[in-house]
């Protein structure tokens, strides 16, 4: 192995014993106060970039959460859209049927058939959005709710629900005579 330089200066005196001791001493005190004072400025600029980076990340991640929500809401409305243009009933009638609409009272002209259809529940009315104009259309019910699970906002009109249901008449069997008078 070969000896350290210090070792060699010493065996060709050009050094001794009490001025290698000296410089050892002041070698480990200079290493000693460059590890306790290791440039805290490098250390806090470091900590401010560590930071920034995370705000960055942080930021980044909450505008693509917005965009992801901006684009399923987008995808809704083109859903919603769809399935109104692909369902919607012809309301060619004459009669005026009314309904509320944001507490609002609102018309649409139905035939008889399709106000029979409304108050038993298989047709429904809902706002078809075009740009700024909203138009009111028939759909049948299912289709009613599939939209109403993705906005139930568009969905303004659909007849009450029956609770009992529809009850057959159990006289149906039975002929009522002409000539009676109540």
């Amino acid at each position: 192995m070969p000896a350290s330089l210090q070792d060699q200066l010493k065996k060709s005196g050009l050094i001794d014993d009490k001025k290698a001791k000296q410089l050892k001493r002041a070698k480990h005190k200079q290493e000693k106060l460059a590890r306790k004072t290791k440039n805290p400025a490098a250390d806090q600029h470091k900590l401010e970039l560590d930071r920034a980076k995370s705000e960055k990340i942080a930021k980044d991640r909450q505008l693509n959460m917005e965009k992801n929500k901006q684009a399923e809401k987008h995808a809704l409305a083109a859903q919603i859209k769809q399935l109104i243009e692909m369902n919607i009933v012809a309301n060619d009638g004459d009669q005026k049927f009314s309904f509320t609409d944001a507490n609002i009272i609102r018309h649409i002209y139905v035939n008889q058939t399709q106000i029979d259809q409304l108050s038993r529940g298989k047709l429904a009315i809902v706002t078809q959005k075009d740009g700024q104009k909203h138009n009111h259309v028939l759909v049948p019910m299912g289709v009613a709710n599939k939209i109403e699970q993705r906005d139930a906002k568009v969905v303004v009109f659909t007849a009450p629900q029956n609770t009992v249901g529809e009850e057959e008449d159990p006289y149906a069997d039975f002929q009522i005579p002409d000539d009676l008078t109540w």
